[in-house]
């Protein structure tokens, strides 16, 4: 990979550096691009015009690279020697972060949430990161408490945290089959008789995508209307193995590759719900997504999940597999209940993950970091 990058769901084709990239990246049918997968962005050149236009618009040169392209901060010294970049963002204090240490380059970082919830619990790796945040001109959290776990581990920071929240533009494929989709899932019911339920995830350990295996396999010989299908790429190759043995003997559970980010839009608006199991988020745009789309979500109970999931408001919250599976009933079975966390959650997204809000949020950041390559 060089100028694009891998993502969650295109690999996922999921999240988004919506402040001026995602026009191009649309265009080009990259999906979009901030997303689970660490990256960073370098930029260069051009004169500024007024808030408002994209990046590439305002006559930047903007190239993504996915952070596992480069094995250590010297082959981004090579890049950097190649090309005479002004400023650079990166995805992940950790993984993306460090790389973009010591080259004298401006930079700003965006926390994806395993780094603050995860990694901080290494001290080698917590050092590092500090180092990152006291180099780096501004950083960016999802929430205001993503922004209070950062600050009690690096409470230097305080006066270069902002906070924005994802910004959220779906686009379904208006050709998708859902049909195709279910046959190719080896479900050969008719659609009309079916509830099926979409985790929508990357196959890597924090994700737990085999949390409610078990569990939906039992309702689903109970009630033989049900599935859950799996979507997403093999992040972790050891780990998607085990996933494959698992579902392989699971009844009424089904697994599939990475879609398409408008194939994967268009089969969330016609299925029953999105799953949410994952051990941790910084804040999951497949839930965001979910709810533009107007489709009811089943979130797993995780700081992450509870800032944008209230419960029985803009979806439905478990803490184990029991509940999961009591909730999910009880969606199918209360068409009321579902009209209610579908309008709740379409508002929700409309007034707190607004697209052009994000993008002149990283406009302007991005012009912190033009000016700091001149100072």
């Amino acid at each position: 990979m060089n100028t694009h990058m891998r993502t969650a769901w295109g690999l996922r084709g999921r999240a988004r550096l919506r402040s001026g990239l995602a026009e191009k990246h649309r265009e080009q049918g990259l999906g979009s691009v901030l997303s689970t997968s660490p990256w960073l962005l370098f930029c260069r050149g051009g004169g500024r015009q007024q808030a408002g236009d994209h990046l590439e618009a305002a006559g930047h040169r903007c190239f993504l690279r996915d952070a596992s392209d480069f094995e250590s901060p010297a082959d981004v010294s090579d890049l950097l020697s190649a090309q005479p970049f002004e400023a650079a963002l990166a995805l992940h204090l950790y993984r993306g972060g460090r790389l973009l240490q010591g080259h004298g380059i401006p930079f700003g970082v965006i926390f994806g949430g395993t780094d603050v919830n995860e990694d901080t619990g290494q001290e080698e790796k917590k050092e590092v990161m500090g180092k990152v945040l006291e180099e780096a001109r501004f950083a960016v959290t999802f929430t205001d408490s993503m922004k209070g776990m950062v600050l009690k581990q690096w409470p230097h920071a305080q006066g270069k945290i902002y906070v924005q929240s994802q910004g959220i533009a779906t686009i379904p494929n208006a050709a998708f089959d859902w049909n195709s989709f279910l046959q190719r899932a080896e479900i050969y019911q008719s659609a009309d008789q079916l509830h099926v339920f979409l985790l929508v995830c990357g196959l890597r350990r924090v994700k737990d995508p085999l949390y409610l295996v078990d569990a939906f396999s039992e309702w689903h010989q109970e009630e033989p209307s049900v599935y859950m299908v799996i979507v997403g790429p093999e992040v972790d190759p050891v780990f998607s193995r085990e996933v494959r043995a698992r579902v392989q003997r699971a009844l009424g559970v089904r697994l599939l590759g990475e879609m398409p980010q408008g194939d994967l839009h268009a089969a969330l608006k016609s299925c029953s719900a999105l799953v949410n199991s994952s051990l941790s988020e910084g804040m999951s745009a497949a839930i965001l997504e979910a709810m533009d789309l107007g489709v009811p979500v089943l979130a797993r109970n995780i700081p992450g999940n509870a800032a944008v999931v209230t419960q029985e408001v803009t979806g439905l919250v478990f803490a184990d597999p029991q509940e999961f599976i009591r909730l999910a009933k009880r969606l199918v079975r209360d068409p009321m209940l579902k009209k209610e966390l579908v309008a709740n959650g379409r508002v929700y997204v409309s007034r707190w993950h607004s697209w052009d809000v994000e993008r002149d949020t990283y406009q302007h950041l991005i012009g912190k970091l033009e000016r700091g390559a001149e100072e």
